[in-house]
């Protein structure tokens, strides 16, 4: 039976994740923040796991020598979000995205040798790239606190993979949405916004930029691509990425027209709440699907009528 450790189990990515290795029949452990889950009859091990503290892990990892650990645990603020004060989001931000991972790279390199890493990027490593569509040659520049953590965990599965020998992949990740994103997602603000708008036609949404442009995929496509990646024959970077773009508008209106709305009858503009520069990125996953065989299994439009959906039996429930 093959073995993971997934970090970052209860966010998106995670939870999809964990439901795709059960179904492959996988033994699982996942990190949480405030708890761990598993599939293992009668784990004597921690309930809880601080990933930040090198001893955590390292008595996780030696315990269970795993084939596979998947690190999505990250710090993350929207364009819309409130400006954090710099000093604390910082040290927020490296203590997760890179001394975790930093954390999990040693435990490997020192007590499991054979156990696989995949580490989650994300485009905005690249700030504002000359290139368009980006590959995995474009070059790293990031502009923000979360850009440059994740960075840095690009460099040190770099190092890893070259001078200790760990297999330590790294996914480049472009914006990929699901029912379980967070409220603070653009996406599901959209969703959320036309399901309520339906039920209460007095109801507005409030967005910053409509004319804003997003490579948008869909989180199972991008959790199966990263199994795929891991599973490839030597370890590497990826982009994951659907290579289209399409606005923020292109969203509204699929959505609305999904619940019979005219979008324009409730969404407001108000470019004021964005509180950072937003940049179009769109990546090329040309390496991904030649390397790994790699699809999508739905359009844009697919996936905003399917978030609409699921989202609105999930209100119901």
């Amino acid at each position: 039976m093959p073995s993971a450790i997934i970090v970052g189990a209860t966010g998106q990515d995670g939870t999809f994740l964990y439901h795709l290795l059960e179904g492959k029949k996988y033994s699982l452990l996942g990190i949480g923040k405030q708890r761990v889950i598993t599939n293992i009859k009668d784990w004597d091990g921690k309930k809880t796991v601080d990933i930040c503290n090198f001893e955590d892990v390292t008595q996780i990892v030696q315990k269970l020598q795993p084939d596979e650990i998947y690190h999505f645990a990250a710090v993350h603020n929207s364009s819309q979000d409130p400006v954090a004060e710099p000093v604390n989001l910082f040290h927020q931000s490296y203590d997760v995205n890179v001394l975790s991972l930093f954390n999990f790279l040693e435990a490997i390199r020192q007590f499991s040798p054979s156990t696989k890493l995949f580490y989650a990027a994300s485009s905005h490593i690249f700030g504002k790239p000359i290139d368009e569509p980006q590959d995995e040659n474009t070059v790293i520049n990031p502009l923000a606190i979360y850009g440059v953590t994740k960075a840095t965990g690009v460099y040190l599965c770099r190092m890893y993979r070259s001078v200790h020998h760990v297999f330590a992949s790294v996914g480049i990740l472009y914006n990929h949405e699901s029912w379980l994103r967070g409220e603070q997602f653009v996406s599901q603000k959209i969703v959320n916004g036309a399901i309520n708008c339906k039920k209460n036609p007095q109801k507005r949404v409030i967005l910053g930029d409509l004319a804003v442009v997003v490579d948008w995929g869909f989180a199972p496509d991008y959790v199966d691509a990263i199994h795929r990646i891991l599973h490839h024959t030597e370890a590497d970077d990826f982009i994951i990425a659907t290579g289209e773009k399409h606005t923020v508008e292109d969203f509204v209106r699929i959505a609305f027209d999904t619940l019979g709305l005219d979008w324009r009858d409730f969404v407001e503009e108000r470019k004021e709440i964005i509180t950072r520069e937003t940049v179009a990125l769109v990546g090329n996953p040309a390496k991904l699907i030649t390397k790994t065989g790699w699809k999508r299994s739905v359009t844009f439009s697919d996936m905003v009528i399917l978030l609409v959906r699921k989202s609105g039996e999930h209100d119901e429930r």
